[in-house]
């Protein structure tokens, strides 16, 4: 009797194409939220054991990494410069970003789960998720890598090359179907990206498990050499 191979729900399949379309519009984060209640039980499981059967992203998954202390961007302004903290501050500016962007999107996540849209996803999934959204940022001030699409693409190719943690594989597949079917004159750019955030993220030590507020006034140098990351490739523009 031949095995039948698992296949990605058809009603699932329409939000999947409406993220190929527009990944702007209908973000990789919905994609995330919705794909639950869809996905296969055993791919659930697997995704599940990954991150949690050798205990390395244990406060990852359980909640204990999450800052409930929204940081202030006024009193990260006041770090020295050359900190971690500052150089976070300066990436929040420069970059026209929120410093609230984790707090709004736990919001949206409680708003999704009292809808029932976060159905089936696993309790550890919904910890890696809220704590991601504090870290992703960090984790672009720590690597280097810059807010351009090839910047964004190469971190999340960085955070899947140390934790298999399915938001940053849909960031892979959205990223490969589009240069492919939409946009080929991007391939070479982009999997340069996605070959540099993986051998990073590979040869690295974790740094999915860092309590960044707890080092914040130290300096970015010395937190790079702490945690055994030396931003190379297409992060040579690199925040000093």
């Amino acid at each position: 009797m031949a095995i039948r191979e698992k296949m990605i729900d058809r009603d699932f399949a329409e939000s999947l194409l409406k993220t190929f379309d527009d990944p702007y519009k209908n973000g990789v984060h919905i994609l995330f939220n919705e794909w639950w209640q869809y996905a296969d039980e055993s791919t659930k499981d697997s995704y599940v054991a990954q991150m949690t059967e050798t205990g390395e992203f244990e406060s990852l998954t359980n909640g204990s990494l999450y800052n409930s202390t929204p940081l202030q961007i006024e009193v990260l302004e006041r770090l020295p410069a050359g900190s971690l903290g500052r150089a976070f501050h300066d990436w929040i500016i420069s970059n026209n970003l929120t410093i609230g962007l984790a707090t709004n999107y736990k919001a949206m996540h409680e708003k999704f789960k009292s809808e029932g849209i976060l159905e089936g996803m696993p309790p550890e999934m919904e910890s890696a998720v809220l704590r991601a959204y504090q870290t992703h940022d960090f984790q672009h001030v720590v690597t280097g890598y810059d807010s351009s699409p090839a910047g964004e693409i190469a971190l999340q190719s960085f955070g899947f090359g140390q934790v298999r943690f399915p938001y940053f594989g849909m960031w892979m597949s959205v990223s490969m179907t589009r240069m492919t079917f939409l946009s080929p004159h991007r391939i070479t750019e982009f999997m340069d990206a996605i070959a540099d955030g993986w051998e990073l993220g590979r040869r690295s030590p974790n740094i999915q498990c860092v309590k960044w507020e707890d080092m914040l006034d130290q300096p970015l140098a010395e937190v790079r050499k702490k945690l055994g990351i030396t931003p190379t490739g297409i992060a040579n523009q690199a925040i000093k």
